[in-house]
Order: structure tokens, then C-alpha cells, then sequence
């Protein structure tokens, strides 16, 4: 019943840019005490959004400007780049989850009233799919598991190390760079399949 489900109910994908997640220690010092996000569009993932702001990172070799800040704030400040990034930047690409942040990758962060350094939080993130408790139930996987993900058309191909995350907190979603996304040809909105 598993794979049935899993071959007739294609997931939602979701294609991420490069973004910035700020704490609010962080985000004052970037932007002035008691400083207000405003909020641009409201994203698919319940309570969270794009932000008007933007920010340069800098790396040790170049900077890359206009990176969007997404929220709600966070306890810690994560940037999320593409593996040429991260080249173009001069830090290595570090692949992780969102979150998993310990021995990541330094990087500076300017903002329009200061600077910061980061001492760990750049990374690659890996790719992965949002399920409630019952989706998870429905298509087979637990929190976790290590997951292979069927694209179609001209392009096609499966990505291999899709990790599934659980959580009643978050919606059913597929969740790739657009690096990669663009490499296998699609865009948010498509439709891919579990195998």
C-alpha cells in the first residue's frame, strides 16, 4: 500500500535560493537596536516568510550581495548557500540539514549599520522533504530516513539522499536548491515522486 501510495501521489517541491535565517542579537547588530523585519510574502511552511531585506555575505575571496533574510528570527544565525557559492565565496561547502550548524563554515555578514562574523553557520543545505506525522504514515518514511526522489521530464533523474524530516510543526514539502533544481530541470511547483 506503501509504494502504491508513494507512485500515485506525487509531492509538492519547493526550490530555495540562497537565504540568511538571523537571531535577533544578530539582527540588531546588523540593522539597529529594536529594528523590525518586514515581512515580503508569507512562504508554504506554516509561520515562516521572506523578508524585504537583504545582505552581503563576504567570504576570504569574494562577497555575494542582495541575499534575502527569511523568518521568523532564530536562535542562531544560519546562511544557506550553493555549492559555487561557497567556491566563489572561498569556504568550503558543507553539506547539512538545516540546523546542524556545529563545525560548519564561518562567514561575514554586512548589514546597513555594521558587520558580524559568523564563527560557524554557512552551509549547503541538504536536501530533504517536510512531512507531518500522518503523511509520514502514508508514504512509508520515518524522521530520518534516507530517501530516493523520482524527477520527470526532459532531464530527468532521481536524487539519491533525500532525508526525510518529520514534524507536525511543518508542511508536506520538497525542499531542493535551485542549483540542483535547475540541473535536473525543475521548478517550484513540480511535482516528483518518491521511490
Amino acid at each position: 500500500m506503501q509504494n502504491e501510495n508513494r507512485a500515485k501521489n506525487p509531492i509538492l517541491t519547493n526550490v530555495s535560493n540562497r537565504h540568511i535565517h538571523l537571531s535577533k542579537q544578530d539582527m540588531e547588530k546588523l540593522f539597529g537596536e529594536g529594528y523590525q523585519l518586514t515581512k515580503k510574502k508569507d512562504l508554504v511552511q506554516p509561520g515562516e516568510h521572506a523578508c524585504e531585506e537583504v545582505l552581503t555575505i563576504q567570504g576570504p575571496k569574494k562577497a555575494i550581495e542582495k541575499v534575502r533574510i527569511l523568518g521568523p528570527l532564530r536562535k542562531q544565525t544560519q546562511v544557506e548557500i550553493f555549492i559555487t557559492d561557497a567556491i566563489k565565496l572561498g569556504v568550503e561547502p558543507c553539506i547539512r540539514l538545516s540546523g546542524d550548524l556545529a563545525g560548519s563554515q564561518p562567514i561575514t555578514i554586512v548589514g546597513p549599520k555594521g558587520s558580524i562574523i559568523i564563527k560557524e553557520g554557512c552551509i549547503v543545505a541538504k536536501r530533504h522533504i517536510h512531512f507531518t506525522t500522518k503523511d509520514a504514515e502514508f508514504y512509508g518514511v520515518k524522521n530520518g530516513d534516507v530517501l530516493k526522489l523520482k524527477t520527470e521530464g526532459e532531464r530527468g533523474l532521481i536524487f539519491d539522499n533525500v532525508i526525510a524530516r518529520v514534524s507536525d510543526k511543518m508542511a508536506l514539502e520538497c525542499h531542493l536548491d535551485m542549483e540542483e533544481a535547475n540541473a535536473a530541470g525543475v521548478k517550484s511547483g513540480d511535482k516528483l515522486f518518491l521511490l
